[in-house]
């Protein structure tokens, strides 16, 4: 289960509508307790994405090595990733899914027409395949 506390969500969600209609993007941290994740911080990242952002998302490497050095100065761990679907749902794409790694929660945020539609959690499975994390509080906004 995926707890995302207020500011957390109000920066991811901010970030979401700012970067309408592009993809926005950005990092999940905050601590693992028992089978519950708690998401104390987002980070917003550029979409170092070339071309076309309206339908993609890119992480540049450098920023990977900024989060992990920012969970580690405050006693965090680096739990997902978080990225927007501008006029789509908040299920992952075939992209989203080779491109994610195992243990990440991949949060995914559905603005409709400069609106927050959905927020929906998702991880990988053993098969490779993508499994909705349930996220406690709400589900769609």
């Amino acid at each position: 289960m995926i707890i995302i506390e207020p500011e957390a969500k109000r920066i991811m969600l901010e970030d979401a509508l700012l970067a309408y209609p592009d993809e926005c993007c950005g990092f999940l941290l905050g601590v693992e307790n028992g089978s519950e994740r708690i998401i104390s911080t987002s980070l917003v990242v550029n979409n170092a994405k070339e071309g076309d952002k309206k339908r993609r998302f890119e992480i540049a490497a450098k920023d990977y090595v900024k989060a992990e050095r920012f969970a580690d100065e405050n006693n965090l761990s680096l739990l997902g990733v978080y990225h927007s679907h501008p006029d789509h749902p908040a299920v992952p794409s075939e992209h989203d899914r080779v491109a994610a790694q195992p243990f990440f929660s991949y949060v995914i945020v559905s603005v409709i027409n400069k609106n927050i539609s959905a927020i929906r959690s998702w991880q990988l499975n053993e098969q490779n395949r993508f499994e909705e994390e349930k996220l406690k509080g709400y589900q769609f906004v």
